[in-house]
């Protein structure tokens, strides 16, 4: 296992992929005095973005392909979360015994300032900004990043610093960590997902459980209760463990009851605080524009961090009443002759697909497809039969969904995105739901989930 690396003036550092992690960590590391060499398989004039925001650094460039030679030559690399740990350059750097690490853990070693960390399959994105909303609207600095966004590292440089850092962690981030440490680490929910990338979901899921790798009994962890592997996989953490249920405590086994800290949801649409530390407090979800049962889990799970943090009820409930759907998730788009769009591009695994279905009573007509991440669509039969009235499939995993679910409710496969929206506009009757809830990744037809999102949004706006 590679160790935690004491980043040095005149070190020699290979930064691999130039996406805005990798721009963020050359600047870092060009600042701290390291001799730094770019590589990325794409070509200058693809780059040209990247190396525009590094034109006032100096490093060397390796660009269109990767030097094997290069890679065996340095004090330590820093890989992008977009590189795949499996090619060869990166394999023969590891064997040479060259530390390998992310993009995060060169950040967190220059950060001081206490982390909230948030992880999990889905929900990550919503939680943070809602954790940073409450930090800021109880008169807190925050710096709101990772994978959300704006990489840690660009915070790592900076002078002026915040009181508090909320960093969304991926499993391809927390790979190659070893001493990233955050004070208080969501862990919102476990499921099957970039399977096409880890050889087993064991694997995956130990990539997540490195977000606790360093914590102590000074921290905190706050945890899904009704998540039973990740509640398995919290026995026994030096960490102060809180949890939050979508369950009112009636409906939690007693064992838990007994010794609950955290937060439950009680069927009078309210959301109950509990906590040696605290009162018990109450918060009213009425008025919330956060749709689905997955949304509330958010919403606890950012309130527990939140009063960790010493913020406010007043100002908790002030972000509970105003925060808005963020891009792409359960977005609201239109209303139109009585039917209703919703933008989940963001959707790409199929337990994020189960938890939007699972958010209508209205009858759906559902979009979904894309590239194949190798996840089991079957699970999507029962959520299917009971809220799809009409499934129209596109993309590259079409074929796949169709013999996995297609069986479920009148199904179209169809050649375009713009064939699949409008298909279902055609099909869609007063009082319906059409929901872009793709269960897939993009890449087939788009450069991300934005701007697949942003296209189904514009296709709507000729209706």
């Amino acid at each position: 296992m590679t160790e935690m690396i004491k980043i040095k003036k005149g070190m020699k550092a290979l930064v691999v992929g130039l996406g805005r992690s990798g721009v963020a960590a050359t600047k870092l590391l060009c600042k701290k005095g390291v001799k730094v060499t770019v590589t990325d398989e794409l070509n200058k004039s693809d780059l040209k973005d990247s190396l525009e925001a590094l034109e006032d650094y100096s490093f060397q460039s390796e660009l269109g392909k990767h030097v094997l030679k290069t890679f065996c030559e340095q004090d330590f690399i820093v890989v992008s979360p977009g590189v795949r740990m499996d090619i060869k350059p990166l394999q023969q750097a590891d064997k040479a015994k060259v530390p390998i690490i992310s993009e995060l853990e060169l950040a967190c070693q220059l950060i001081s300032e206490p982390i909230i960390a948030v992880t999990g399959t889905n929900g990550k994105t919503t939680t943070s900004s809602l954790i940073a909303e409450m930090l800021q609207a109880s008169g807190k600095t925050v710096f709101l990043g990772g994978n959300i966004g704006t990489p840690l590292s660009d915070y790592a440089a900076r002078r002026e610093k915040c009181d508090w850092v909320v960093a969304e962690v991926s499993s391809f981030q927390l790979d190659t960590t070893y001493s990233f440490k955050p004070h208080i680490a969501v862990f919102l929910n476990l499921a099957p997902d970039h399977l096409d990338r880890y050889s087993t979901y064991e694997e995956y899921i130990q990539a997540k459980m490195r977000l606790k790798l360093n914590m102590t009994e000074d921290d905190y962890v706050i945890v899904n209760l009704r998540d039973q592997k990740l509640m398995t996989l919290m026995g026994g953490i030096r960490p102060k463990v809180l949890c939050f249920t979508s369950d009112s405590l009636s409906r939690t086994p007693q064992h838990h009851v007994e010794k609950f800290q955290g937060s439950y949801l009680d069927p009078a649409s309210t959301m109950h605080l509990r906590a040696v530390r605290w009162k018990e407090h109450v918060f009213d979800l009425k008025g919330t524009q956060l749709r689905g049962l997955h949304n509330k889990e958010n919403l606890m799970a950012a309130m527990l961090a939140a009063k960790l943090a010493s913020v406010s009820n007043e100002s908790i409930q002030k972000v509970i009443q105003n925060f808005k759907p963020l891009p792409h998730r359960m977005e609201y788009v239109a209303r139109k002759n009585q039917v209703t769009f919703y933008n989940d591009s963001k959707g790409t695994n199929v337990h994020s697909l189960m938890r939007s279905l699972e958010s209508f009573d209205e009858p759906v007509i559902l979009i979904a497809g894309g590239r194949d991440k190798g996840e089991d669509y079957a699970m999507l039969a029962g959520p299917i039969r009971k809220h799809v009235k009409n499934l129209i499939l596109v993309g590259e995993a079409k074929e796949k969904l169709n013999r996995a679910i297609g069986d479920f409710s009148e199904t179209f496969l169809v050649g375009t995105f713009e064939e699949a929206v409008y298909l279902a506009y055609q099909k869609s009757r007063s009082g319906d739901v059409i929901l872009l809830s793709p269960g897939c990744a993009s890449q087939d037809m788009f450069k991300n989930y934005e701007e697949r999102g942003d296209y189904f949004k514009r296709l709507v706006g000729t209706f």
